[in-house]
């Protein structure tokens, strides 16, 4: 378990990358072959690339993210760019995200209306 200091400092760097990620995947697609570089350099910042978040069981990558000590928040908000990461032709992280939700409703202990519409959205596709 980390102690409070390097927990805030942990949060911070995830919450960076989850901004700068955000914004790479919310341009008009499709996507630049430089765009897809500074997307996998900061997949890199997670221990991923863009070929290893296709090939992780949805298992395998809800674990490395809870390694890496992500909160509720930070596990919504990588659901949501992998969803609209999916709208790239190439991609289909939409499996990937629904479990990602489906794992905060379960463990997070607390009823989010919000993320209980992004799992019916994602069920009804």
């Amino acid at each position: 378990m980390l102690n409070k200091g390097l927990r805030d400092e942990e949060k911070i760097r995830i919450d960076n990358v989850l901004k700068t990620l955000r914004t790479l995947v919310y341009v008009p697609y499709p996507l630049s072959h430089l765009q897809k570089s500074d997307i996998e350099n900061q997949l890199k910042e997670f221990g991923l690339d863009i070929q290893t978040l296709i090939d992780y069981s949805h298992e395998e990558l809800i674990n490395l993210l809870i390694r890496l000590h992500f909160d509720w928040d930070q596990l919504e908000q990588f659901g949501d760019i992998l969803i609209e990461f999916s709208k790239e032709e190439n991609y289909n992280l939409t499996d990937k995200a629904l479990a990602v939700y489906q794992y905060i409703q379960q463990e997070s202990k607390v009823f989010s209306f919000g993320i209980n519409t992004k799992i019916a959205s994602l069920k009804n596709k």
